[in-house]
């Protein structure tokens, strides 16, 4: 007669501890992971679009009509991934595309949609920013914010 499958597992010995070396005095490595936990708290409570497509809307919200080319630039895109995403924003009937004045480049609107989508999204990631910063003073965040875009410069 064979043995019980079902019988219990000896218990997992446990992991030694993981080492992270030199990770943690890292500008990229500590950037990387806060960007992951911002990201993932995002997902969680802003939704329906990821932060960089957020972020396109949002634009193309402040500037109505801005030039494809322009928007990618201002977001360190290549074009053809701006193609990509405006395609996909298009797709959901958030933005719509409008022959510039130039006849050779396409500014980027707002549909109704979009407009609707972009308000909650506000509201939402108003909500999500002040719960994240909450682990900081005002002091802290504003010093932050400071120090990430001398960092981008």
């Amino acid at each position: 007669m064979r043995g019980n499958r079902l019988a219990a597992k000896p218990a997992r010995h446990e992991r030694p501890e993981l080492r992270p070396g030199i990770l943690p005095a890292l500008l990229g490595y500590r950037l990387r992971v806060a960007q992951q936990a911002v990201f993932r708290d995002f997902a969680r409570s802003v939704g329906e679009l990821s932060p960089g497509q957020a972020g396109i809307l949002l634009l193309v919200e402040a500037n109505p009509g801005i030039a494809q080319g322009r928007l990618a630039e201002a977001v360190h895109l290549d074009r053809s991934t701006m193609v990509g995403v405006a395609d996909a924003l298009e797709e959901r009937r958030l933005i719509e595309r409008r022959r510039g004045e130039d006849r050779r480049t396409n500014g980027l609107w707002l549909t109704v949609e979009g407009r609707a989508l972009a308000a909650r999204l506000r509201r939402r990631i108003e909500r999500h920013e002040r719960r994240f910063a909450a682990r900081l003073s005002e002091a802290e965040r504003v010093q932050l914010l400071l120090l990430l875009g001398k960092l981008a410069q």
